[in-house]
């Protein structure tokens, strides 16, 4: 008798960011490099592109595959920006940042703490993808996130912050 097959497999969640890269094979060896994640499969196609990939971060799995503009699959890179951003919750949002920075990710949003709960910052790959890294440092009720969000926006609208005199 066979064993039932399960609907989620192990390891995968309900949602699994799949990333299309220009050259996703060298994607695959920048996120080992710059977010320590590991490799757990390539399948190259006849042509040599990559049809799938497979690294694990954390708990997550982050899949990949190479633009494949013959089927409508391209990345950021081609379409020249991407709403998307990956969120990465860490221990260490400061050090990992710092290894991304090394690695060659450039910095959209420095790390600082956020009035939200968590210290975050924003950096894209070489591969056009946006990742915000944070770690949760504050545990904060709805009413506080709303009044410190709401203090937050009024500083950022003041003409200090925004380089009036």
């Amino acid at each position: 008798m066979t064993k039932p097959v399960k609907p989620v497999p192990e390891g995968m969640h309900t949602l699994n960011p799949h990333l299309c890269c220009a050259d996703a094979a060298k994607a695959m060896d920048f996120y080992a490099k710059a977010f320590g994640a590991v490799e757990l499969m390539r399948m190259p196609g006849p042509d040599g592109r990559l049809m799938h990939g497979a690294m694990q971060i954390g708990d997550s799995v982050l899949m990949l595959v190479d633009e494949m503009p013959e089927w409508g699959a391209l990345g950021p890179l081609a379409l020249k920006g991407s709403p998307v951003t990956i969120a990465m919750m860490v221990e260490d949002v400061d050090a990992v940042a710092a290894r991304a920075i090394a690695a060659g990710c450039a910095v959209k949003m420095p790390v600082a703490d956020m009035f939200w709960g968590d210290r975050y910052g924003i950096v894209i790959d070489p591969f056009g993808h946006s990742w915000s890294i944070a770690t949760h440092i504050r545990d904060m009720t709805h009413e506080e996130m709303m009044a410190a969000g709401k203090a937050a926006m009024a500083e950022m609208a003041s003409p200090d912050c925004m380089g009036k005199s």
